[in-house]
């Protein structure tokens, strides 16, 4: 087995595998170690199947936050994939690169280069956007497939119709000039071909790679630690198979790149020497570059369900079991109209939480059909609809920590959900608009109840007190490793990606994001891992 290699990337992710599909297409030699299994199951295909991925141990990271003093002391689940794909490849498959602003932020923030003017060609080369489109923002040669989602039933056309009678406009695409107001979501869901099939950034990029012959990818093989030579990292020790296998080395000639996601890559950081060196101490670590900043600064949209029941009209709670399912999965294979095509969010609404706001600040998503206890998994017993919604840049705050060496010890995260005031508020003013919604002149003829928070839940302080103990994530974690100027105690990379204080390393998935995106994390990380692989090349000829 060869053991050198011009860059050796951990975690083949959707940042990760753009990064090495990109590196392999310039002709340097790659190594991919991935610490799940290839992304070879039936359910990572089939759009749908992203209810069975999230339930599926060996497809899955199971962190689990400690108690939380904003939800009343609730640990709360906070899966991440651990297969060839990362969470892209048993994610809801949305593709939401944020706002502009989002990105001006960040240079402004003291990271050139990262203007949303100067990210925009990423976000470009990436996608092939399927159907209309205004060519000044959105790609059509990309290798990411970027499509509209299947509606079925009259409901969603009826969730557009309810958002406009309260006054917002329609918006065709949100991945364009604006996000305000209401339209379909976009799905990373290639329909070009018989069968409707997610298209993760695996698929899209690493496997291509992998035909050149250029990649070598190692899948259950976990990174143990980055392998530093005085200042430099020149590799990395990794196990290939089970808890009782051996370790091994592989070497980069050029960089080592951490790609493992806002959870892993700390996590990786810190058990290699890499954080902060109080917390290094603790856990029996020699700290060989004390960066305070890894693991700190973690951020995650905070989400909260409003279920209704519903009659006379068609959800996919009934298409979703028993005989109707097995006409679904028929229609499905052979090419015609299905739920199996579906993403769980057909459409959006982004709104302001006050008019004076100079952009929105807040979203929530429409199913036409409603889960069990407002979870994802198991679908209600009656029809009905789901509006979920989050504030989109929160200002809450946490951490993630190794607790030891042990790379099978998972790490302590602390999300701190709902510890600032604004994110408290802004969960009152979701579940009040998402309320107004369901509750407007086009839904009248169906509405029956709402069941979930339920009618008793009316006050500010009760909505307050339902959102700690019924909320939960969404699986957009990110910061952990951010990017900032010299003058930022707490960055841990600068705008090159680069690790402070050391040379060879880089790290490049959502942990960099300085401050949170207005949207889902997977379209921002796919152009992180482009916008990465830019500057490797570039640093690379000089």
């Amino acid at each position: 087995m060869r053991d050198t290699f011009d860059y050796v990337i951990v975690g083949a992710g959707s940042a990760g595998s753009a990064l090495a599909g990109r590196l392999a297409e310039a002709g340097h030699t790659v190594c991919v170690l991935e610490a799940g299994p290839p992304d070879s199951n039936p359910f990572i295909r089939i759009p749908a199947g992203y209810i069975k991925n999230l339930f599926n141990d060996r497809l899955v990271w199971r962190f689990r936050s400690g108690p939380i003093p904003g939800t009343d002391g609730r640990t709360i689940e906070l899966t991440q994939g651990r297969v060839v794909g990362g969470s892209g490849s048993i994610n809801g498959m949305v593709h939401n690169r944020g706002q502009s602003a989002d990105f001006d932020g960040w240079a402004a923030l003291g990271n050139p280069g990262w203007s949303y003017e100067e990210v925009l060609p990423y976000f470009k080369k990436a996608e092939t956007r399927i159907g209309p489109a205004d060519e000044r923002y959105r790609g059509r040669s990309g290798p990411m497939i970027v499509t509209d989602p299947i509606t079925p039933g009259p409901l969603c056309d009826l969730f557009v119709e309810a958002v406009k009678s309260l006054g917002y406009p329609h918006v065709a695409d949100s991945n364009a000039e604006v996000q305000d107001g209401v339209g379909p979501w976009q799905f990373i869901i290639d329909t070009r071909g018989l069968l409707p099939q997610r298209r993760s950034a695996a698929r899209a990029y690493l496997h291509p790679a992998l035909k050149m012959g250029r990649v070598d990818l190692r899948t259950d093989s976990p990174a143990t630690r980055v392998l530093l030579e005085g200042r430099r990292a020149v590799g990395v020790r990794y196990r290939a198979g089970g808890p009782d296998a051996p370790e091994r080395e592989v070497r980069a000639g050029r960089e080592v790149i951490v790609c493992g996601g806002a959870l892993n890559t700390p996590r990786l950081l810190q058990i290699s020497g890499i954080g902060d060196a109080e917390h290094l101490q603790s856990i029996g670590v020699q700290a060989l570059a004390h960066l305070p900043g890894v693991g700190a600064n973690l951020v995650d949209h905070f989400n909260l369900r409003v279920a209704v029941k519903v009659k006379d009209v068609p959800t996919i709670n009934e298409r979703g079991r028993g005989l109707p399912l097995a006409w679904e999965i028929a229609k499905y294979f052979v090419g015609r109209p299905s739920i199996l095509a579906m993403g769980p969010v057909p459409m959006r609404f982004f709104f302001r939480s006050e008019a004076s706001l100079p952009r929105p600040d807040l979203q929530v998503s429409f199913t036409p059909g409603s889960y069990q206890e407002g979870l994802p998994g198991l679908l209600d017993h009656y029809p009905g609809m789901t509006l979920g919604g989050h504030k989109q840049r929160p200002d809450s705050r946490g951490w993630v920590r190794a607790r030891s060496a042990n790379i099978d010890e998972l790490p302590e995260v602390q999300p701190n959900y709902l510890s600032d005031e604004s994110d408290q508020r802004a969960m009152v003013a979701v579940v009040k608009m998402a309320r107004a919604v369901l509750q407007s002149r086009p839904f009248a003829p169906y509405y029956v109840d709402e069941v979930f928070p339920g009618n008793d839940v009316r006050s500010d302080d009760e909505i307050l007190a339902f959102s700690r103990q019924r909320g939960g994530t969404v699986y957009h974690h990110n910061g952990t490793a951010r990017m900032g100027p010299d003058s930022d105690p707490m960055a841990v990379v600068d705008a090159r990606l680069r690790v402070r204080g050391l040379t060879g390393l880089r790290v490049a998935d959502a942990s960099v994001m300085p401050s949170p995106i207005s949207g889902a994390t997977n379209a921002a990380a796919i152009m992180i891992g482009e916008k990465a692989a830019d500057m490797v090349l570039q640093d690379a000829r000089r």
